[in-house]
């Protein structure tokens, strides 16, 4: 049943999409199909793509707990075991921890930014995904080398600040060369333009 209406959701966003784009609206455009494509993609893709981007955060992060010695990874089921000072933690790759949601969104930004044309969302979208992928590889990995060296009650610390500090400090800087600095660089006013300085 939700499948059915979300494919009825589907029908009306496309509809509603190509009004906005007959009219020239460019921000309702953009709003609209951006979060509609976010919506669809957590509805449709989400439940497919969860745990096979969890195991591959899982397996790079593991790649360097094993060759450091820091950490082991058992990335087939997404967990990293931590051995602390004072004991062993065992940390799980899931839903969240597995950056989908973050891939999720700025894929659907960028699928209606009007800055880029196809093949440019095609390779910024590429290199994008993978920039999130790899600074959330570098979040977990920050998180086990501070529970390693600062035993499971830096856990917390390491968790909930540091490693999102990291990761959100990370995303800022994609989306500023993602979106805010080609917006700037390729704005033209009368004559004057960004682009030729």
């Amino acid at each position: 049943m939700m499948y059915l209406t979300g494919i009825a959701a589907l029908i009306i966003w496309v509809y509603l999409l190509s009004v906005l784009k007959r009219c020239k609206l460019h921000a309702w455009h953009f709003l609209l199909g951006s979060l509609g494509l976010f919506v669809f993609m957590m509805i449709f893709l989400r439940p497919v793509l969860v745990k096979p981007l969890a195991r591959c955060v899982a397996a790079i992060a593991g790649g360097f707990g094993s060759l450091t010695g820091t950490f082991t990874a058992y990335f087939k089921y997404g967990i990293l075991f931590v051995h602390g000072l004072d004991s062993t933690i065992t940390l799980q790759i899931d839903f969240e921890c597995s950056g989908i949601i973050e891939i999720m969104a700025f894929v659907a930004l960028l699928a209606f930014f009007q800055v880029y044309d196809r093949n440019e969302k095609l390779f910024v979208g590429v290199l994008g995904t993978l920039g999130i992928i790899f600074s959330n590889v570098l979040r977990i990995i920050v998180i086990c080398l501070m529970i390693y060296f600062g035993g499971t009650g830096m856990y917390y610390v390491a968790h909930a600040i540091v490693g999102r500090l990291l990761f959100y400090g990370l995303s800022v800087l994609l989306y500023f060369y993602v979106f805010t600095k080609p917006q700037i660089i390729r704005t033209k006013v009368g004559k004057f333009t960004y682009g030729n300085h």
